[in-house]
């Protein structure tokens, strides 16, 4: 796929992104170029290939799951301006 010098316009001005005339043309060629890679490789045949979470087929390090902190729920609770059964009051804001 080839874009344009005014398809990198459109894509600039909806990105929000400020692209000097003069640049133009070297975003053209490089947006254009990604594209075609991207392109090339949805063709590529993938059948037979087993997804995988990293590339160098390693197994993930997992922490411990324990309980690191204490339960300060009373503390915080106690210093709120309201509360009820365990809850925090909090002004309706939504109609």
């Amino acid at each position: 796929m080839t874009l344009t010098a005014d398809d990198v316009k459109q894509i600039a001005h909806l990105a929000r992104l400020g692209i000097d005339q003069q640049d133009i043309a070297s975003y053209t060629q490089d947006l254009s170029g990604m594209l075609e890679l991207m392109t090339q490789m949805g063709g590529t045949n993938t059948d037979g290939v087993m997804p995988m979470a990293h590339p160098m087929d390693q197994s993930q390090r997992l922490r411990v799951d324990e309980v690191t902190e204490s339960d300060n729920r009373n503390n915080f609770q106690a210093i709120a301006p309201q509360v009820e059964d365990g809850l925090y009051l909090v002004p309706k804001v939504i109609e």
